[in-house]
C-alpha cells in the first residue's frame, strides 16, 4: 500500500462526479495547489478561490500563470465565510484545506468561528449529490479547536440529508484528517 498525502486523499473525494462545466469553491486557496487542481477538474466551468491574505492571492496567481493561465478561476481576497457574496446559487463541490499559509506567518490561521460558518453555509448551498471536503490540521491550538467543532457538527447532521465521512490515520496523534460531506437531498 502506498501512503498518499492527506490532500491527495481529500482530492480523491472530489474528482468522481463533477461535470466539466461545474462550479467549485476553493474556500482556502493558500499557495494555489488545490486551486490549480480544481480548475483542471472543470475546464469549462468556474472555480471561486478565497483567502484573506494578499500573499496567498499572489502565490496562487503566479502558480496559475506558470501553468499556462486558468481563465476559469476567480481569485477573491475575502474570508471563506463570505463566499455567498460571490458565488451565485448552488455549486458542485468545495474544498477547505484549513490551517495556515505554508512558509508564512503561522499566527494567521483559519479560525473555528469563520470555518464553522463557512462549512455550514457550504452544505446548504452545495448541489444535491455534491461534495464538500475539509482537511483539518489539529496539530496547532486553533486547528485542534476547529477539528473538535467540525467533528461535533458532522456527527449532528441528518443522515437523510448528508453522508459525512471521517478519514484519518489512527496511529499518529494530532495528524491531519479529512471530513467529506456529500449532500443526499
Amino acid at each position: 500500500m502506498k501512503t498518499r498525502s492527506i490532500t491527495e486523499v481529500a482530492k480523491s473525494f472530489l474528482n468522481e462526479e463533477i461535470p466539466k462545466d461545474g462550479i467549485i469553491c476553493d474556500f482556502t486557496m493558500g499557495g494555489g495547489h488545490d486551486t490549480l487542481y480544481l480548475s483542471d477538474l472543470v475546464p469549462e466551468g468556474k472555480v471561486y478561490a478565497f483567502d484573506i491574505q494578499p500573499l496567498a492571492l499572489e502565490r496562487t496567481r503566479k502558480r496559475l500563470e506558470e501553468a499556462g493561465g486558468r481563465p476559469n478561476v476567480q481569485l477573491i481576497l475575502d474570508s471563506h465565510e463570505n463566499f455567498d457574496r460571490y458565488v451565485p446559487g448552488e455549486f458542485d463541490a468545495g474544498m477547505f484545506n484549513l490551517g495556515y499559509l505554508p512558509t508564512s506567518d503561522h499566527v494567521v490561521t483559519t479560525k473555528a468561528e469563520t470555518t464553522m460558518a463557512a462549512v455550514s453555509k457550504a452544505l446548504e448551498r452545495v448541489k444535491v449529490g455534491g461534495t464538500v471536503v475539509v482537511v483539518v490540521y489539529p496539530g496547532h491550538p486553533e486547528g485542534k479547536r476547529e477539528g473538535e467543532l467540525l467533528l461535533e457538527f458532522a456527527s449532528s447532521l441528518s443522515d437523510r440529508k448528508y453522508d459525512a465521512t471521517y478519514y484519518r490515520l489512527v496511529n499518529i496523534p494530532d495528524c491531519p484528517f479529512i471530513l467529506a460531506f456529500q449532500k443526499r437531498q
